[in-house]
């Protein structure tokens, strides 16, 4: 006759199987941007993006709030031989005005709870980093904050719904001024349980709730998040499940009983799923069951009492007592008694049977909701079948004496192609959120440790003026002749004489010889109105045996190389002027005598250093009786630089490279130069500055990344400044610090892989392309060089990027600064307008470096109004400039 009464409680397979879709369906418009607004169940991002890997250790509290009593435990996770964890915890009451008064009271209560339990243990002073276990449903962006969407359960505390609760906590404990706390995450207690029962079990990945509320978490993949940005890895979801059916999806199931639990809520319309399941509704849907059946006649002979007819006299422990196999009866007659309804034995047999259809269709229902969880985990994974655990808390799955049981053989019945452990957590959410803490605190520590480290980079405008005047200090010395020789920033005449004024005229030959390849030029320049340009070349690759053989041989080969080229161009006959660019440190006599000081780049010719590389070049020619040639200048191409600027705007009088490596040139006063003979006009002085802080000028500085890699470079000791911003190190600097990093545990999972351990495989135009783009594509880049990465490691790769980029721009432009400030002093002004005229591929091609450099030397050189020319090609077309400006000033002196 029950059966009969009830059938729309019981519920069949089928309807079970049907459950599980539609709640599939739900999960799916949850996660989706599109759907998200308007779904039900809300499918929450938590921002817990992995269950506890065993390294979590620390002194933690968590504070527990959302079930029948407050709860604060003290977690103390330690690694002796293996993770310990010890936990201490108070209980308090919340009593039912609180609840529904005031959030500021509310609050306020939390506090002084906390403030007592830290008291108790004698941490007052101590700073502890706390979890907070809230168990509502709230929305993140973050792990420490947690906005109410809406109460839920027993709690109807005013002005907290849309509020961040983390805010709120905060700003009671401040009022308080007794003690302080570090709220590092809210955790929603369903994923507390999963992340205590994780620490136990690695392979739980889905956390439950059946007591006085339910509720359910899981581990979705990032890609099918799409409220949160990044598709790498997985993150848990709250479901907040309690709501599912709130928009009419489950009407054809729920009964009248239902609706009238729903409207005698606190929140009528919500949380339907909930009503029809948790502990707070059970013994209530029973007893309006007994009011309605005993209207009717069918129970205690019709007798209704005003204790069967108040509201939360029957509640759901009673449920639980006369569902026990044994004493049920007895315990059944006991509480009815209590209830004034006299009840017969026949009447308590229906009453047990009452309760069995009502938290048996509690268990059918959470068992097709879980299922479509555990589908949804079997899917992502691809697998035919899932092996996995759910953690499990709550009051009814824990004392209700069936309920365990019926839910496990509902769930294996409708999931049969999943093997499912349940675990039970022993000590509720608290030592899951300490977890969770522990997370976050190791990632906030690590954030603090990176930022430390990083801050080394960081140099302030003082220390950008120190280096401007050292560079200024440096610069005198190499000018003066008693300090010349032991300068290390050399300060070279070059024997350029004038910029060119837009006279000059004829055709010109350039050569270039600076790395690996060798090129030859045809220039024509033409004067008058429209001053042209146009040139010819042709590029010749140099063998490494030529490279590392004998002078003869290498100067034999361009010379050979020359000879092709004229025959190319059809101009053997004209014996034409010649400008040698040549990029390695000399000291020249004049402008066509430059003798070698060292090789560089790889070359290692013999008997050159020490000799003159223009007799070298000549003796070549003539060796070779083919065609002769007027070698008028030898070029550096710093030097160059500044011609090629200078014959578009005339006020160009500085040359800058920032490529593979650094160096710098200006127009310094002719009675400054103490090295060279005369007083009058001007002369280009080549500084070498890569040269800058080899005597430990700069040692203050440089970090420990700097000093290895200049111990591990082919010259070390030497260029330093050149090693700190130029395109052939800045890379080299970021794999130490990577792999320092990495060392530390704050990269790459610990693990440095071969890659990482290999010199240069961080080329410069990965900082630049790494610091250009989104995290998915820097990603990409460093999976090329074989490093995984996670979006936690893009985002701390491109920060190292930056950083070094960044104080290798600034310290170039306190360089800069040094060398305008001394030609606006050379010339006695206030204030110097003034060009300059660069080159190199950093300059060019990183996204910021141009940027910071500019904003620097505007900064330390704030009287100077400096405008950067970008230099065509000016170890070519400079070339042929520097030796039509010398035929020039050759002609006008005969």
């Amino acid at each position: 006759q029950i059966d009969k009464y009830l059938y729309a409680m019981r519920l069949s397979d089928e309807t079970l199987i049907d459950i599980m879709a539609r709640f599939r369906r739900e999960m799916k418009n949850g996660l989706s941007r599109d759907f998200n607004p308007t779904a039900a169940v809300k499918m929450l991002p938590t921002f817990v993006r992995s269950i506890p890997d065993g390294s979590e250790k620390g002194d933690f509290i968590a504070l527990d709030l959302g079930g029948s009593y407050f709860r604060i435990l003290r977690v103390k996770v330690s690694h002796e031989k293996k993770q310990t964890v010890q936990m201490e915890s108070e209980i308090y009451n919340t009593p039912e005005d609180i609840m529904h008064g005031s959030g500021t009271r509310l609050f306020d209560h939390v506090a002084e709870c906390l403030g007592d339990f830290m008291e108790k243990q004698q941490i007052k002073d101590k700073k502890l980093p706390v979890g907070f276990t809230f168990s509502f449903p709230c929305r993140q962006s973050k792990l420490d904050e947690g906005i109410l969407i809406t109460w839920t359960k027993r709690f109807k505390a005013s002005g907290v719904e849309g509020a961040d609760v983390v805010r709120l906590l905060n700003k009671a404990i401040k009022k308080r001024g007794d003690y302080d706390a570090d709220i590092m995450a809210v955790v929603n207690d369903t994923v507390g349980t999963m992340m205590t029962c994780g620490f136990d079990d690695q392979r739980c990945e889905v956390g439950l709730i059946i007591g006085t509320g339910t509720n359910a978490c899981y581990m979705e993949e990032m890609r099918h998040i799409d409220l949160v940005e990044g598709d790498e890895g997985r993150m848990c979801i709250n479901t907040e499940w309690g709501a599912f059916g709130d928009d009419g999806s489950l009407e054809d199931i729920r009964t009248e009983f239902d609706r009238e639990i729903d409207r005698g809520s606190l929140n009528p319309g919500k949380q339907l799923f909930e009503k029809m399941v948790s502990g707070l509704y059970m013994g209530e849907l029973v007893r309006l069951i007994l009011v309605k059946m005993a209207k009717e006649g069918l129970l205690f002979e019709g007798r209704i009492t005003p204790e069967l007819l108040t509201k939360g006299k029957f509640e759901t422990k009673h449920v639980s007592a006369i569902e026990k196999s044994k004493e049920g009866l007895n315990k059944a007659k006991e509480i009815l008694t209590r209830l004034g309804v006299e009840p017969s034995h026949e009447d308590c047999i229906a009453v047990q049977h009452v309760c069995t259809i009502v938290s048996f269709r509690s268990a059918n229902l959470v068992a097709s909701t879980l299922g479509a969880i555990l589908n949804q985990l079997r899917d992502n994974k691809g697998v035919g079948r899932l092996r996995t655990t759910v953690g499990v808390d709550g009051s009814l799955y824990k004392m209700h004496p069936q309920y365990a049981r019926r839910l496990h053989k509902t769930t294996r019945r409708l999931v049969p192609d999943s093997e499912v452990r349940f675990l039970l957590s022993e000590s509720g959410s608290g030592k899951g959120a300490a977890m969770v803490t522990a997370v976050a605190y190791r990632l906030s520590e690590q954030h603090r440790l990176i930022d430390e480290t990083l801050a080394e980079f960081k140099l302030t405008h003082d220390q950008l003026l120190q280096v401007k005047k050292r560079m200024r200090a440096e610069m005198e010395a190499g000018l003066k002749k008693k300090t010349h020789e032991t300068a290390k920033v050399k300060m070279l005449p070059t024997f350029v004489r004038s910029t060119p004024d837009g006279t000059e005229n004829g055709d010109f030959l350039a050569l270039d010889l600076g790395g690996t390849n060798f090129r030859v030029l045809l220039v024509k320049i033409r004067s008058g109105k429209r001053r042209t340009v146009e040139m010819h070349n042709k590029i010749y690759a140099i063998p490494i045996e030529v490279m590392q053989g004998t002078g003869e041989e290498l100067f034999d080969h361009i010379v050979t190389c020359i000879s092709d080229f004229l025959d190319y161009m059809g101009i053997k006959g004209a014996r034409l002027p010649l400008g040698f660019t040549f990029s390695f440190p000399c000291k020249q006599t004049s402008l066509d005598a430059g003798i070698l000081l060292n090789w560089t780049k790889g070359f290692k010719a013999t008997d050159c250093e020490g000799e003159d590389v223009v007799y070298l070049l000549r003796e070549g020619i003539k060796r070779r009786e083919e065609f002769d040639l007027d070698v008028v200048a030898v070029v550096n191409d710093t030097v160059g630089t500044m011609m090629t600027c200078a014959y578009e705007d005339p006020n160009c009088e500085i040359g800058l490279i920032v490529g593979t490596g650094s160096n710098a040139c200006y127009m310094e006063e002719m009675r400054n130069i103490e090295m060279v003979d005369g007083e009058q006009g001007r002369m280009c002085v080549n500084t070498e500055w890569g040269a800058f802080g080899d005597n430990g000028c700069l040692d203050d500085i440089r970090t420990i990344y700097d000093k290895a890699v200049d111990d591990y470079s082919l010259n070390a000791g030497k260029q330093r400044y050149e090693k700190m911003i130029s395109g052939m190190y800045l890379g080299e600097i970021v794999r130490n610090i990577l792999i320092d990093f990495t060392k530390r545990g704050f990269l790459f999972r610990g693990q440095i892989s071969e890659t990482l351990k290999t010199r240069h495989i961080f080329e410069t135009k990965f900082l630049s392309q790494i610091e250009r783009l989104a995290l998915l594509q820097v990603r990409a880049i460093l999976q090329q060089l074989g490093l995984n990465s996670t979006c936690d490691d893009s985002i701390i790769v491109k920060t190292v990027c930056g950083a070094v980029s960044r104080r290798a721009a600034q310290l170039c432009g306190a360089g800069m600064a040094a060398v305008v400030d001394k030609i606006r002093e050379n010339r006695g002004l206030e204030h110097l307008e003034i060009t300059v005229g660069v080159d190199g591929t950093l300059y060019k091609l990183h996204p910021h470096f141009s940027r910071i450099m500019h904003q620097t030397v505007k900064d330390l050189a704030p009287n100077c109004d400096v405008t950067f020319l970008l230099s065509e090609d000016g170890s070519g077309k400079g070339a042929a400039l520097i030796t039509a400006v010398g035929c020039r000033l050759r002609d006008a002196e005969q």
